[in-house]
């Protein structure tokens, strides 16, 4: 039983990692466009990064993965942190960074 719910758990976590296609993010200490390039080009420098997008007034930070390519969360913090900053909090997100930008700017017009 205790074997079957490890294999279980891993499967779920296995199958978050892979099946996500985004890493989104709130970043603290981003003020300024120079903040932004700078966090922008040390995320683009990475293997598995398809596109990034940095959205300063909401402090939004979004890394699109590449197809079969994958970037741990740990990874991604430890990226921003390096470049002097604090992750308020991070997730996977099953979408890609255009439907991601489309979500925001809907948003933005609701309010």
């Amino acid at each position: 039983m205790k074997k079957l719910f490890v294999i279980a758990v891993l499967a779920i976590f296995t199958n978050t990692a892979f099946a996500a296609t985004s890493i989104h993010a709130e970043v603290k200490g981003m003020v300024c466009a120079f903040c932004a390039k700078g966090i922008s080009k040390k995320l683009r420098e990475q293997d598995s990064t398809q596109d990034v997008w940095v959205d300063l007034k909401s402090r939004m930070v979004v890394v699109e993965l590449k197809d079969q390519k994958t970037m741990s969360l740990e990874a991604f913090t430890k990226l921003i942190k390096d470049a002097g900053y604090d992750v308020a909090s991070v997730e996977y997100i099953n979408k890609k960074l255009l439907e991601i930008k489309a979500d925001h700017t809907h948003m933005k017009e609701v309010k």
